[in-house]
């Protein structure tokens, strides 16, 4: 996919539509727009400027996702800071993600390895996800829930550990989704 695609997919999710203005607004007072703009740059350009842009942002917003990392179209940051996502972790389009959130890697046992999460997941802020765990499509994960099991699709997760507590899914938290916008053009 091509990188101006992938990038107005993304702002998309962000202002609900694709415009000039709605993408220097976005460009500009939304971190987490910001930050995406310049790592899908460094997903396709790894020369040292574009590197070194994307380690500033990542010092400035409180973001760490290496450019390796696998994430879908449609990505969206609601708020920024203490974001942690390992590089070997695969996220799926229309995701959300909230500031504390942490998708890591598990060193040992038998969940060693990294999280694949699927497609209009909602992360609230302070979740964390470890180990090589699959979460399933239209997942919501409640704030601060540790998630170290694989999620079925259209579970609604909370608690330490994360436990299902209802199969509502994440309908209603992602908005915005990149097959609307298909829809309007």
């Amino acid at each position: 996919m091509k990188i101006i695609e992938m990038i107005l997919q993304d702002l998309y999710r962000y202002g609900g539509g694709v415009s000039l203005k709605v993408f220097l607004k976005s460009y500009f007072l939304i971190p987490g727009f910001n930050y995406m703009v310049w790592f899908r740059i460094g997903e396709k350009f790894g020369n040292p400027l574009v590197k070194y842009i994307l380690f500033r942002k990542s010092i400035k917003f409180g973001i760490q996702i290496p450019r390796a990392t696998k994430i879908g179209q449609g990505f969206y940051i609601g708020h920024f800071g203490d974001i942690v996502i390992n590089g070997r972790s695969v996220i799926g389009k229309n995701c959300n993600i909230s500031q504390g959130v942490t998708i890591g890697q598990s060193s040992r046992g038998k969940n060693k390895g990294y999280p694949t999460i699927g497609d209009n997941c909602y992360i609230a802020p302070g979740a964390k996800i470890i180990g090589n765990i699959k979460i399933g499509n239209n997942v919501a994960i409640g704030a601060n829930a540790v998630v170290t099991k694989d999620i079925e699709d259209n579970a609604v997760v909370v608690g330490i550990p994360a436990k299902v507590i209802s199969y509502d899914g994440a309908e209603g938290y992602v908005i915005n989704k990149i097959e609307d916008m298909k829809m309007k053009r």
